[in-house]
């Protein structure tokens, strides 16, 4: 059974867990953006019961060149809400998941690739 939790709720949670991530590393996050939405939708091309609880979608501090920031949007760094709610049973279980996603995408965003975040437990 899913939990359920507020909106605002959910999103204070997110909000609380960038701000466990060390003061460092979130001085040098640059030009990333963090999101909120309910349910990843499948691109056409993707199985169309894929799953996500987070997502990375941009330029990875480690790809970027000098010229990499004439016109880029920001990163953005997406937690869906709905995917996680699904699967936590307890409040501490839904700050728990949130905060392995948040902390999984922005090492997405330093370049860390997901083989590694296995490795290190943060999957």
């Amino acid at each position: 059974m899913a939990y359920v939790m507020s909106e605002d709720d959910f999103e204070a949670a997110v909000v609380r867990a960038l701000e466990e991530i060390p003061a460092q590393l979130r001085a040098v996050m640059d030009n990333v953006a963090l999101f909120v939405e309910d349910r990843y939708e499948p691109l056409p091309h993707e199985d169309p019961d894929t799953v996500l609880l987070g997502l990375y979608d941009g330029t990875p501090l480690t790809e970027r060149d000098f010229g990499w920031a004439a016109g880029a949007l920001p990163d953005r760094i997406i937690v869906y809400k709905d995917a996680i709610l699904d699967i936590c049973d307890t409040e501490e279980d839904v700050v728990e998941e949130i905060g392995i996603t948040v902390v999984h995408e922005v090492a997405h965003h330093f370049g860390i690739d997901d083989a590694t975040l296995h490795e290190l437990g943060w999957g």
